[in-house]
């Protein structure tokens, strides 16, 4: 991926320095949302390599109890730090800069205005709107904030757990996650919320799988731009990133973790429903091309 001397994020706060707390909590949660590309790939792997509790994690994905208060307003005392000068650390405020590019585009000639969103860099534990994050739950966005989480260790899980190695692996992580902000600009995530209560808690998981999967293919809508703009994609980046969608597919993580696959336990779609949806997008480059909800899309 040619990402290295491309523009950087302004928008990246970095609270690794003050992370690490949380006060034992075990979760997060989004007014009951799944909305963190990491969430179920922990919960089938904490215990063996993390030491968190999958039960507690499992629990909070399935809309049991255990979700957290949302942070008071400015409970948080201390100023963010600049970010890192890391390789790690600038590559990630590249891949933010070049959504932020691609989506201010795609809304300005859609006649919008695309708000960027922030990303977080933390460790351990962080306080969101959305209650308190945590490593073990992935990288995750908060529409509360509208902020993106990220916790830069879930990348070596990815690499050496999940097998899903690669720069553009990673950065598909978080055009995942900036997806989500979309359909927060959109009012899509307003509208799934909308549903909980009024359909059936099968129905509801199935919709919150459609706004997962959505957000792969806006993840790939982001791909095809920044590659037809700044010629991003090198050889192998899409098989990267395809790797990627299959190694966290709701049955893949499911047979790896020894359990029989339970479709109506899935938060984010199957390897090939996650595969197909992000290719959709990176061929396609159009949003009108990633309405997951259409009847018989998934």
């Amino acid at each position: 991926m040619r990402w290295q001397g491309n523009r950087e994020s302004d928008n990246v706060e970095d609270l690794r320095n003050d992370s690490g707390g949380g006060g034992g909590a075990q979760g997060f949660s989004l007014g009951g949302g799944r909305l963190g590309i990491g969430s179920v790939v922990i919960a089938l792997v904490a215990s063996y390599f993390l030491g968190v509790n999958p039960l507690t994690v499992l629990n909070l994905l399935s809309g049991g109890g255990g979700s957290l208060p949302a942070t008071a307003p400015g409970s948080q005392t201390r100023p963010a730090q600049a970010p890192a000068q890391d390789s790690e650390t600038r590559f990630v405020r590249t891949v933010l800069a070049d959504t932020e590019d691609v989506w201010q585009g795609i809304f300005q000639q859609a006649g919008g205005q695309y708000q960027n969103p922030k990303l977080v860099l933390f460790r351990n534990a962080v306080p969101t709107a959305c209650g308190t994050g945590q490593t073990a739950t992935g990288p995750f966005y908060c529409p509360g904030d509208h902020k993106v989480y990220i916790d830069l260790a879930f990348y070596d899980v990815l690499k050496d757990r999940l097998g899903a190695p690669g720069d553009f692996a990673q950065a598909y992580v978080i055009a995942h996650e900036v997806g989500h902000h979309v359909q927060n600009l959109l009012g899509t995530s307003e509208k799934v919320e909308a549903m909980r209560g009024k359909v059936s808690e099968a129905r509801y998981n199935a919709l919150s799988v459609r706004l997962e999967l959505q957000a792969d293919c806006y993840a790939g809508v982001w791909a095809h731009h920044a590659n037809a703009d700044r010629q991003l994609l090198e050889t192998g980046d899409i098989e990267e990133a395809m790797n990627a969608a299959a190694q966290i597919g709701d049955d893949t993580l499911q047979r790896n973790a020894g359990r029989s696959v339970s479709p109506e336990s899935f938060t984010h779609g199957t390897s090939a429903q996650r595969q197909t949806w992000f290719k959709r997008g990176i061929d396609s480059g159009d949003l009108n091309q990633c309405n997951t909800f259409a009847k018989g899309a998934v």
